[in-house]
């Protein structure tokens, strides 16, 4: 995968992202602290936002730039934003498949949800509700996974459990991946390479050297 983030600029309340950046990792890390345009730079992949200015590639596919606009339903990735999402009034299952391309076995068992598929999601626990989320995603069998903070709202006693499923689900199944975090150990526990935004910028860039694969 190659994600090609073009001279790209979008004016924010504080401040304008301005990012230009490519990436070919197999799983990159976005990093930063709280309020530094890591959601945004998602959404603006996802083309949930629109930029003001620039280029956005997926796979040498133009998705964004002064003429084209791919919507979020044509641009085949599959993002799980920091709130997961999920239709409360729906079941496990039926959030599972919900746009699905496919219906993968395999990802209920790497992610352990055969259990939970007839409960509504009402009654999961946070850790549950990002499983079911991540589920979801893959089920779309996208070209790239965005992964909005993906352990936020996790009891710490859960963080290290909900953090191996990832780890599981990313080995199993080769989607590149963009992981948005403002924990570092997070990133390094699952990137091959970590990009450092803040205030809209990005200020470094470090390979890992450590694949999940």
């Amino acid at each position: 995968m190659t994600l090609a983030v073009r001279d790209v600029a979008l004016p924010l309340a504080d401040f304008t992202l301005e990012v230009s950046v490519e990436l070919s990792a197999r799983t990159t890390g976005v990093y930063g602290p709280s309020g530094a345009g890591k959601t945004t730079l998602l959404e603006l992949v996802a083309g949930l936002r629109r930029p003001q200015s620039g280029r956005i590639e997926l796979n040498g596919r133009v998705v964004s730039d002064d003429v084209t606009f791919v919507p979020p339903r044509l641009r085949n990735v599959g993002y799980v934003p920091q709130d997961d999402a999920l239709f409360p009034h729906l079941s496990v299952a039926q959030n599972v498949f919900y746009g699905a391309r496919e219906r993968s076995h395999a990802v209920i068992e790497v992610l352990e949800l055969g259990p939970l598929l007839a409960r509504r999601v009402t009654r999961l626990s946070g850790g549950e509700r990002k499983r079911v989320a991540l589920a979801r995603a893959l089920m779309t069998r996208p070209e790239i996974l965005l992964l909005d903070e993906p352990l936020a709202g996790v009891d710490t006693a859960l963080r290290d459990r909900v953090l191996e499923y990832l780890v599981n689900a990313l080995k199993e199944f080769p989607i590149p991946a963009l992981y948005v975090t403002h924990h570092l150990d997070e990133a390094e526990a699952i990137c091959d390479e970590i990009v450092m935004i803040e205030r809209g910028r990005i200020t470094g860039r470090r390979e890992l050297n450590r694949s999940i694969l």
